[in-house]
């Protein structure tokens, strides 16, 4: 498969070099953040982890702790994210969204309607080993209703493969007749059919659904469903069409308007870096006005926007 992500394993690694690097950085007085976040936006999580290891062989002392006695604000946020393993990085996202004071629905749709069966497995077991806690339990503790259902539906990681021909028309009629055609809905088959087809497959029957009843499978879902249970639905429907697509709403989404949404802005960068930032920046570029470059550079400031835009990995024209 091509490369699609904006940050690649350095070809001329050494964690020993560059654990020396970051040392100098912050000795003395005042820190280099300059010279840190240009080297730690060029190095994959895989070898920022090796540089981890060598800073505490060579030093005897934790890079990520030195880093955060130095750093501050969003950029120390930041850091810390770059610092962290990815499975490890969406169990402490989901484990805060859970634990935290109320509990953050959002960053619990972005993770499970986005991640594939594999992830989502990868993310349970290490969400056990860590917290000695089973992570449908917490979810189920903390949510309710058909939101709450949608949401053990994807945690079952067990979204089927391929096109199964025979059910595209039967499954764009059973939307149809759960929404559009009822008085009330049956939320119970849009969990369902959303829940557990393919993406492949889910495009067919959106097709299939427009054919049937002339409306957009997401304008029937705004206007049959509500809240949380709306926002999972539609977060499925926009993945099921393009991920990249959805993650390019979602950073338009943080930062249009009056002020930041910074925790999504981090989470999205530093995560999908590796993963395939260059398409969502070609998704962001036809959704809008404006490129993800130019937004980035218009919405934040100093060290913390040099860095996002080093993730970002170029402009857009």
């Amino acid at each position: 498969i091509s490369f699609k992500g904006t940050v690649k394993p350095h070809s001329g690694f050494n964690a020993n070099n560059d654990a020396e690097v970051l040392y100098k950085a912050m000795k003395g007085l005042g820190t280099d953040e300059d010279a840190i976040l240009q080297l730690l936006t060029a190095r994959s999580n895989a070898q920022r982890q090796e540089i981890k290891a060598a800073y505490k062989t060579l030093h005897g002392k934790d890079l990520v702790d030195n880093l955060m006695s130095e750093l501050g604000g969003k950029f120390e946020s930041l850091i810390a994210t770059l610092m962290t393993p990815p499975i490890m990085y969406e169990v402490t996202c989901l484990r805060d969204a859970i634990k935290g004071a109320g509990t953050d629905e959002k960053v619990l749709v972005e993770i499970l309607a986005s991640r594939s069966p594999n992830e989502v497995n990868q993310i349970k077991s290490l969400y056990k080993r860590e917290h000695n806690d089973d992570l449908e339990e917490d979810v189920t503790g903390d949510t309710g209703g058909h939101f709450k259902r949608m949401l053990v539906v994807l945690l079952q990681a067990s979204r089927q493969q391929g096109i199964q021909e025979d059910l595209i028309q039967s499954d764009a009629q059973a939307l149809f007749v759960a929404g559009e055609q009822k008085y009330g809905t049956d939320e119970g088959q849009f969990i369902t059919i959303l829940g557990n087809r393919s993406n492949a497959h889910l495009r067919r029957v959106f097709e299939e659904y427009r054919r049937l009843s002339g409306y957009e499978i997401e304008e029937s879902i705004q206007r049959e469903t509500s809240g949380t249970l709306q926002e999972v639905l539609l977060a499925v429907v926009k993945c099921a069409r393009s991920v990249p697509g959805y993650f390019a709403d979602s950073l338009y989404g943080a930062m249009k308007g009056a002020g930041t949404d910074d925790q999504t802005l981090i989470r999205i960068m530093v995560s999908r870096s590796e993963v395939d930032m260059l398409d969502i920046r070609a998704e962001f570029r036809k959704r809008f006005a404006t490129s993800l470059h130019k937004m980035i550079q218009g919405d934040t400031s100093g060290d913390y926007r040099k860095a996002l835009l080093l993730l970002c990995g170029g402009d857009d024209a």
